[in-house]
C-alpha cells in the first residue's frame, strides 16, 4: 500500500485546473478517509483529482470514505473529480457503484483490473462513466489487450507498486520495461489515449524527474501522483520541452519559406510529430521562452506524445 498520508500544504496562489482526461498528465490520488484533504487536492496542479476509497483506506473505513466522497462530489469544488474504486469482486465494489451512481463524477479508476468483465460489468452500473482500468497483476497484464479493447475502457493504468509484490519484480525501469511497453502498446493498438504510469514513492525531486522521464520513454503520457507537490513536476516532464517546441516551430517555418509542399519521405512523419507538439503544447498553455541563439541546433527528442 502507497503512504498516502503526509502532511501537505498547498500554496492558495498556484491553483491548478482540471483538463481533458484524454490529455491529463498528473493523476493525483487523495486518501478518501481524509476529507480535510480534499480541498488542498482541488487547489493543486493537478490535471485530474482522484479521490481514492481503495488501496489508502483500511476495510473498516470503507464506508466513511464513501460517504466523504459523495458529500465532496456534491460541491462545486469537487464536481467532475474521479474516483479510485474497489476492485469488482471485493465486497465493497457494488456499493461504491451504487454510491456513485448518482453523483457528478468525472470518472473512475477501477482498481485491479484481470479481465474484460470487470470493466464492462463495472460500466453496466455506471453507463457514460469513462473508467482507467487500473492492471496490477501478471494475469491482468497477459490479458492486456483485451482489457484495452473493453467496451468502457477509457485509459489504461500501471499499478507498479501491486505488479511488483505480484511478480517479484524490483523497480529497474529495465526489470519493468516489457510491461510498461505493453502498456502502450495495448493503448495504441485499441486506439485508446497513452497508458498512465504508476507513482514514484518518496519526496526526491531528482528521483520523480527521472522516472517521469522513463514513463516519456516508453510513451505513457500520465502519471499517478501521490502528494500534490509531485503534480507540477509530472506535468512538466509529461509536457512538449521548450527544445521540442523550438523545433516545431523553426521545422514549420522552415517547410513554409520552402513553398509547404512535401520534399521527401521523412517530412510527412515530421509534420505529423511537429502538430502534435504544438497542439499539445496550446492544449497545456505552454508558450516557448526566449532563446539565446545557439550554434548547433539539436532535432526534437523522439515523440513521445500522443492523443
Amino acid at each position: 500500500m502507497y503512504d498516502q498520508n503526509p502532511t501537505f500544504e498547498s500554496d492558495p496562489t498556484d491553483i491548478g485546473s482540471r483538463i481533458d482526461p484524454v490529455l491529463a498528465r498528473s493523476w493525483l490520488l487523495v486518501n478518501g478517509s481524509h476529507h480535510g484533504k480534499f480541498e488542498p487536492a482541488a487547489l493543486s496542479r493537478a490535471d485530474i483529482v482522484v479521490l481514492d476509497i481503495e488501496d489508502a483506506v483500511a476495510p473498516k473505513d470503507k464506508a466513511e470514505a464513501r460517504a466523504n466522497v459523495v458529500r465532496w462530489l456534491g460541491t462545486e469544488a469537487g464536481r467532475g473529480d474521479w474516483v479510485r474504486v474497489n476492485g469488482f469482486g471485493t465486497p465493497w465494489w457494488a456499493d461504491d457503484l451504487d454510491a456513485l451512481s448518482a453523483t457528478a463524477i468525472g470518472g473512475v479508476m477501477l482498481a485491479m483490473v484481470e479481465s474484460v468483465d470487470h470493466v464492462t460489468e463495472t460500466a453496466k452500473r455506471l453507463p457514460d462513466v469513462p473508467i482507467v482500468a487500473l492492471v496490477e497483476t501478471a494475469r491482468g497484464l497477459e490479458r492486456i489487450s483485451e482489457i484495452a479493447s473493453a467496451k468502457g475502457t477509457f485509459r489504461l493504468a500501471f499499478g507498479i507498486g501491486d505488479f511488483r509484490r505480484d511478480t517479484g519484480f524490483g523497480d529497474n525501469p529495465a526489470t519493468l520495461a516489457y510491461a510498461r511497453s505493453r502498456f502502450t502498446i495495448a493503448a495504441k493498438a485499441a486506439h485508446l489515449p497513452s497508458a498512465i504510469d504508476g507513482p514514484t514513492v518518496g519526496s526526491s525531486t531528482l528521483k520523480l524527474s527521472e522516472a517521469t522521464a522513463v514513463s516519456a520513454e516508453f510513451g505513457m503520457t500520465g502519471k499517478i501522483c501521490l502528494t500534490p507537490d509531485q503534480c507540477a513536476p509530472v506535468n512538466e516532464g509529461l509536457s512538449p520541452s521548450q527544445d521540442e517546441i523550438k523545433w516545431a516551430r523553426e521545422f514549420f517555418a522552415e517547410f513554409e519559406a520552402d513553398g509547404g509542399e512535401i520534399r521527401n519521405g521523412s517530412d510527412l512523419p515530421r509534420i505529423a510529430r511537429a502538430t502534435k507538439i504544438l497542439d499539445l503544447a496550446r492544449a497545456y498553455g505552454i508558450s516557448e521562452s526566449d532563446f539565446e541563439d545557439e550554434p548547433v541546433h539539436q532535432p526534437a527528442p523522439s515523440d513521445t506524445h500522443h492523443y
